[in-house]
């Protein structure tokens, strides 16, 4: 009997669900929080411990990370090639990563700070340069499944050279590196860090189109 009755379970286990036709985003509404306790209060980053009911009913516990938020600054100076653009590139150490990685210019918003203002202030921080035009490219979740950030990616071109004002832990070294090439280390698995892929990948994917047209 027990037998049988294992098998009657394994039938109504749900699978995944098939979407036929059209797919369309439906991002839904929030899960029902019953209760959440700060666990850890960090001078970056909070951890809340949320008991949720998840919209399929499930009754769970989750750890969060919130975050006032990034932005992204994909710097592109065209200069000397509408062709092969130069793409501005920072080597930073990461200690979660245990490696330097290279990366595009990003950084925290501030408490109250609006986007764009943050992305301009990172840029001259971390690099040095200004940018006359800045358009944003995209945003998204870095890590959804514990981290509450999203990050905003903005392309800034006619850039000009000043003097950066990095923080007293960022030990930066600035590289600008031709489209072409940065592609090729991303092809090679060279380029590791998430928001570099997107961002690079992105505007290339985008210069292309433009050009079909």
């Amino acid at each position: 009997m027990a037998k049988k009755k294992e098998k009657k379970d394994k039938k109504k286990a749900e699978g995944p669900i098939v979407v036929k036709g059209k797919f369309k985003i439906e991002p839904g509404k929030p899960a029902k929080v019953e209760s959440s306790k700060l666990s850890f209060d960090g001078p970056l980053f909070r951890v809340y411990t949320d008991e949720v009911v998840e919209p399929g009913g499930a009754r769970v516990r989750r750890d969060v990370i919130r975050h006032n938020g990034s932005v992204v600054i994909l710097a592109v100076d065209d200069s000397k090639s509408k062709q092969d653009p130069l793409i501005v590139i920072e080597r930073q150490y990461r200690h979660a990563a245990q490696q330097f990685l290279y990366e595009v210019p990003a950084g925290k918003i501030d408490e109250g700070e609006d986007r764009l203002a943050a992305a301009k202030r990172e840029l001259i921080e971390e690099t040095g340069y200004r940018a006359k035009k800045w358009t944003k490219l995209t945003r998204y979740f870095a890590s959804p499944g514990f981290l509450g950030e999203w990050m905003q990616v903005f392309l800034a071109e006619g850039l000009t050279v000043g003097e950066a004002e990095p923080e007293d832990d960022e030990k930066l070294e600035i590289y600008q590196v031709p489209l072409s090439e940065v592609l090729r280390l991303i092809d090679a698995g060279e380029i590791r860090d998430g928001k570099t892929l997107v961002s690079v990948m992105l505007y290339d994917r985008l210069r292309k189109k433009k050009k079909k047209k």
